[in-house]
């Protein structure tokens, strides 16, 4: 046992540190204003158990960065009850505000009426997809509710990073380029596989050169909803002399079948690595379109070397 003045019995102290001074202290923990909006996450294709425990698991990381965090999950092709959909999420979040008001006034509180944003929405996606992109922005616009739209969430060093592991995980890439160990089945050229068309695939082609660099090796962008589109990629890479490909989908997962996926894969003659899925890039990358949005700094987001 101690006491205020010092150990009792000789034993050790652990007294807290002293805050570090200068610009290389830790920044402090931030945490969610008091009544921000909700983060939203709207998130495509078909629901099934697999989208949600990705979605919420995504959603669990955004809350781990930032505590008091209200995020919650609107599904695109929802419905209604065990899949709410995007303009019902936005409702609920609407109607939950209004009634803590109420609420508070009827308790006596001197409280403002709510003014702003209900919520942010920020789109499970990886790149730009037009198609998807106009059905959330109609969903956020039929709800009739305060609501900003972000931007998707590449191209982004974390996304190159996540598709690094990804890679490795498939044995198709070296986990870290630093200890030299070989992969035999390493490919020497990567197809990055978009959905959304040429614009999809011009912003995935951003994220490739920062994957090119960690893997040391070529890697193209090519639109998986286009037919010819991954087969063509692949027969320039192997015309510049790329032997072994592997197929990297630059996308999150509930965007497109998984069937589509394979069936590139074969079309390219090579093997394909999973999606990102709930890779903890994504939920940072949602959280960062929020804070944004709502124009408050967390610490910002940076790529890791893979181990």
């Amino acid at each position: 046992m101690s006491s205020p003045t010092g150990p009792a019995s000789g034993l050790p102290v652990r007294m807290p540190r002293p805050r570090q001074p200068g610009r290389h202290r830790r920044p402090e923990p931030l945490a969610a204003p008091e009544g921000a909006p909700a983060l939203v996450l709207a998130v495509p294709g078909t629901p099934g158990p697999a989208t949600r425990s990705l979605a919420e698991e995504v959603v669990s990381i955004a809350r781990s960065e930032l505590p008091g965090l209200d995020a919650r999950i609107g599904y695109l092709d929802g419905d209604d009850s065990e899949f709410p959909t995007l303009q019902a999420v936005l409702t609920h979040a609407a109607e939950e505000r209004t009634a803590r008001y109420e609420q508070a006034r009827a308790a006596g509180m001197d409280v403002r009426e709510p003014e702003g944003p209900v919520a942010v929405v920020v789109p499970l996606l990886a790149g730009p997809d037009n198609a998807l992109l106009r059905r959330i922005r109609q969903a956020v616009m039929d709800s009739r509710i305060a609501a900003d739209l972000t931007d998707v969430l590449g191209p982004h060093p974390l996304l190159a990073e996540a598709l690094h592991v990804r890679l490795s995980e498939a044995g198709l890439a070296r986990a870290d380029r630093a200890r030299l160990f070989t992969v035999a089945t390493a490919a020497d050229g990567i197809v990055l596989a978009a959905v959304g068309g040429e614009e999809a695939v011009q912003a995935a082609g951003i994220t490739g050169m920062l994957l090119a660099a960690r893997l040391a090796v070529p890697v193209m962008a090519a639109a998986l909803d286009q037919d010819g589109s991954i087969a063509s990629i692949a027969d320039q890479l192997r015309s510049s002399g790329s032997q072994q490909l592997a197929l990297a989908p630059y996308l999150i997962g509930p965007e497109i079948d998984p069937a589509v996926i394979e069936e590139a894969a074969k079309e390219a003659g090579c093997s394909a690595a999973e999606p990102l899925g709930p890779y903890p890039a994504i939920g940072k990358l949602a959280l960062a379109k929020y804070t944004t949005a709502l124009g408050i700094a967390p610490q910002q987001a940076q790529g890791a070397p893979v181990r």
